[in-house]
C-alpha cells in the first residue's frame, strides 16, 4: 500500500475550501515557499514531520491520525469521531467493545 498521507492531505484541503498558498500561509511558512511545500506534500515527494503534520491537522480540523490511515471508511469514522464529545466517545467505545453496535 502507498503512502495515504498526500491524498489525505490534499483531499482534508479541499474540504476545507483552502488553496496549498493559503495552508502554507496559515501554518507560517513564507508566501515564496507555502504552494511549493504543500505541493510536495501532496505530491509524495517529501512528507512533513509528525509536529508539522499536528500543525496542518490543526488547520484543517482533522486528527493527525486521518492522514495515516490507508482504508477510506476509518478514515472517515475517525473525522466523525474526532469531532464528538469525549462521554460520547467514551460511550461509543464502550458499545463497540461490547459488541452491541451493529
Amino acid at each position: 500500500m502507498e503512502n495515504p498521507l498526500p491524498q489525505r492531505l490534499k483531499a482534508a484541503r479541499c474540504a476545507a475550501k483552502l488553496t496549498q498558498m493559503q495552508l502554507g500561509q496559515r501554518l507560517g511558512l513564507d508566501d515564496n515557499t507555502a504552494s511549493a511545500r504543500m505541493n510536495q506534500y501532496e505530491k509524495g515527494k517529501h512528507s512533513p514531520d509528525y509536529q508539522t503534520l499536528r500543525r496542518i491537522a490543526g488547520v484543517l480540523g482533522v486528527p493527525v491520525a486521518y492522514f495515516y490511515c490507508d482504508d477510506d471508511a476509518l478514515a472517515e469514522l475517525i473525522c466523525v469521531l474526532a469531532k464528538q464529545p469525549p462521554a460520547t466517545r467514551a460511550a461509543l467505545l464502550t458499545a463497540l467493545n461490547a459488541g452491541n453496535i451493529v
